[in-house]
């Protein structure tokens, strides 16, 4: 899969930077550390003056507590560096409203009802949105089963979510043999998994797609 070709006379105007590190704790809970930065390769003339080549823009951070079922106990957010200073970060420190929230329940919709427009900040929304599957891979093997070998296990939650886990697929014929079905013609939706924790939605046969 080539990606497209890039011009030898391209030049590098701005970098955006995600960084996002799971910490695991003595007394059972995880930390998430996330971080945005956007940086410039000139200099940029904000509202409070130049910026030089590699300040940042934009650093934006976020930290979220979370136990072992994916439930967000505590949450916070900081904005060192901001375009418009003094303002951007008097939101009241809207995103400990994450805390409560449950991060493989409904959390991107979630974040938008609660931090959406002008409730709190474009990027830190972005930012937290791209969590749920970091966190989820920071656990794996450790407190996620996402093998499925258990007796009483559930369907590994990522099967069915990528084009190479489907579960009618190779890989999963393979690697998760126990989960793996034949090809049918039933619509993919009547076979898409349950999250970790998460409740299905009954549906009768006759019932449209979402």
């Amino acid at each position: 899969m080539p990606l497209p070709p890039d011009s030898p006379q391209r030049q590098l105007k701005h970098r955006r930077r995600l960084d996002i590190e799971i910490y695991s704790r003595p007394d059972g809970l995880w930390e998430v550390e996330a971080e945005l930065t956007d940086t410039k390769t000139r200099v940029a003339q904000m509202v409070d003056g130049p910026r030089e080549p590699g300040v940042p823009i934009h650093q934006l951070r976020l930290r979220l507590v979370v136990n072992r079922d994916l439930d967000i106990v505590e949450a916070g957010s900081s904005s060192p560096w901001v375009p418009y200073a003094g303002h951007c970060g008097e939101h009241g420190d809207a995103y400990s409203a994450l805390a409560g929230l449950n991060l493989t329940r409904g959390f991107r919709k979630a974040v938008h009802e609660r931090l959406g427009g002008v409730r709190g900040c474009t990027h830190l929304s972005e930012l937290a949105q791209t969590l749920p599957t970091a966190v989820i891979q920071g656990m794996v093997g450790e407190v996620l089963d996402v093998r499925g070998t258990a007796p009483d296990a559930r369907q590994p939650f990522q099967i069915d979510r990528c084009h190479a886990l489907r579960g009618d697929g190779e890989v999963v014929r393979l690697h998760y043999p126990r989960w793996h079905r034949q090809a049918s013609a039933k619509n993919a939706a009547d076979n898409q998994p349950v999250l970790p924790n998460e409740t299905p939605t009954p549906r009768s046969p006759e019932s449209p797609g979402p």
